[in-house]
Order: C-alpha cells, then sequence, then structure tokens
C-alpha cells in the first residue's frame, strides 16, 4: 500500500507542480491591483448575464457576484488598473454605465448612476480601488505569511519532539497538501463555473490547510514518539502502521466534520 500511495502522490505533486507553470493561477484584485464596485438594481439580475455583458464591454473577464440581495452585485474588474489619473476612472465609470443602463428605465442618468447622493437607492453604492503597488505589498505580505508560519512550526517541532527529523517530515507533509491544493486550483480555475481568484480569503484558506494539515501530521507523530519510548513491540514500520491506525478515526471525523460545515457555506454561501 505504501509503494501505490508513494506513486499516487508522486503522481498528484508532479502534475500540480506542471500546471502551476503552464495555467497558473487567477491573481484577483488583492494581488494584481483592481476595481470594485456594489451595484444596485431595480430587479432581481442574473450575476452570469451582468459578467457577459461587461465583459464584452470592457473587452476582459469581468466578475459579477450576488451581494446581498438578488438584486445587488459586487462587480469586480482589471481594466486599467495601472494607469493613473481621473480619466482612466472616468473611461470605466463610462463603460459601467453603458454596459448596465439597459437595466435601469430612462430616469436613469450617467451622473445619477455614479455620483453619490443622500437617500442613493439605485447604482453605483461604493466603490474601491486596489492599485498595483498595495496589490504587491498584499501579495508579498502573502508570501511572507505561509513561509514565516512554516518556519515557526519547524522550530517549534524541533524543540518539542528534539529531533529536527520530525520538522522536516511534518514541513514535507505540509508541502504535499498545499502544492495538492494550488495545483487542484490551477488545473480548474479556467473550467469551474464559478469564480475561483487568488485572494486574501485564499491565502486564509491556505494558511488553514497548513494548520489542519500540521495538527495531523503531529498527532501522528506524536504517538509514532509514545510507542517508541513506551518500548512497543515490532519494527519501526509496524509501530508507525500502529500509529497511523490508533489516530485514524479521529483524522476521519474531524475531516468529515470540516467537510460538512464547509459544503453548507458553498451551496448556501
Amino acid at each position: 500500500v505504501k509503494k501505490y500511495t508513494y506513486i499516487f502522490s508522486s503522481i498528484i505533486v508532479i502534475a500540480s507542480i506542471i500546471s502551476l507553470f503552464v495555467n497558473g493561477l487567477n491573481p484577483g484584485v488583492d494581488f494584481v491591483g483592481g476595481r470594485t464596485f456594489q451595484v444596485r438594481f431595480a430587479e432581481h439580475v442574473e450575476p452570469q448575464t451582468v459578467k457577459d455583458e461587461l465583459t464584452a464591454i470592457f473587452g476582459e473577464n469581468v466578475e459579477a457576484k450576488v451581494f446581498g440581495k438578488g438584486n445587488q452585485l459586487k462587480i469586480t474588474t482589471k481594466y486599467k488598473v495601472d494607469v493613473p489619473g481621473a480619466e482612466a476612472d472616468a473611461e470605466v465609470n463610462q463603460l459601467m454605465y453603458k454596459g448596465l443602463s439597459k437595466h435601469y428605465g430612462a430616469d436613469m442618468t450617467y451622473d445619477k448612476f455614479v455620483n453619490s447622493y443622500d437617500g442613493k437607492t439605485l447604482g453605483i453604492l461604493q466603490n474601491s480601488k486596489v492599485g498595483p503597488t498595495m496589490a504587491e505589498d498584499m501579495k508579498t505580505d502573502s508570501y511572507w505569511a505561509v513561509i514565516g508560519a512554516m518556519a515557526i512550526v519547524f522550530v517549534y517541532l524541533t524543540i518539542s519532539f528534539r529531533k529536527w527529523q520530525y520538522s522536516l517530515g511534518a514541513i514535507a507533509s505540509v508541502a504535499h497538501d498545499v502544492i495538492f491544493v494550488l495545483g487542484l486550483y490551477s488545473l480548474t480555475w479556467r473550467i469551474m463555473p464559478f469564480s475561483m481568484e487568488i485572494d486574501q480569503h485564499f491565502i486564509a484558506a491556505i494558511l488553514t490547510v497548513i494548520g489542519y494539515s500540521m495538527n495531523d501530521t503531529v498527532i501522528v507523530f506524536d504517538r509514532v514518539r509514545e510507542y517508541l519510548e513506551g518500548k512497543t513491540k515490532g519494527s519501526f514500520k509496524d509501530i508507525v502502521n500502529q500509529s497511523v491506525n490508533s489516530t485514524l478515526s479521529r483524522t476521519i471525523n474531524t475531516s468529515l466534520t470540516l467537510i460538512l460545515v464547509l459544503l453548507i457555506m458553498f451551496i448556501f454561501g
């Protein structure tokens, strides 16, 4: 079984790394910059319809998601985010109005759609912009967050188990799980019917993966150490096998509980 597991894991890791180089990832506004608009309509609108209409107008992929009620969308575009000045901002607003004006009555003018005023209930309610410099800072901070988390855990395990080999094994296990998640995103983000942007939420998810993976690995390692110090009979292979089997139920229960909660969030969120 061990041999087949090694083969399967190796194939997954290699395929993931290749996909990351070939397909890459879909960086969101947090990492490359962009504009986000909170737009409210008079009636319910389909996000996919709005997305297709604005993508045709902007000439690039635009994201549109329900934000609150069905008549309110969060729209994100990276169009000319690297162009400074008020002219670029005005051009984006004009294109937004051009693409969405058909969903409003004849009394919805450009000024009403774009500008803020007391009691405004339709059009652009809020908008924000993340510039390339700020996005680059966020990207750098995200890299350091992941690397720093793994480095601290490496030191902690070395002190806790008093052997750096345990730390190295745990880091290898975590790296395997993170590469698997990144590879899955890289392989599927172009074909999925929903957005799979890499943003700050994704970094939080990766840190969560690191936490759960590390916790599961440490539990197994701790049981291995316990059996070794308890003079459990059998070869090292037998001890590792016993350690994995004795902690497997906890791993399954934890994973199923987590998957159930995430599945509910995915369906209803």
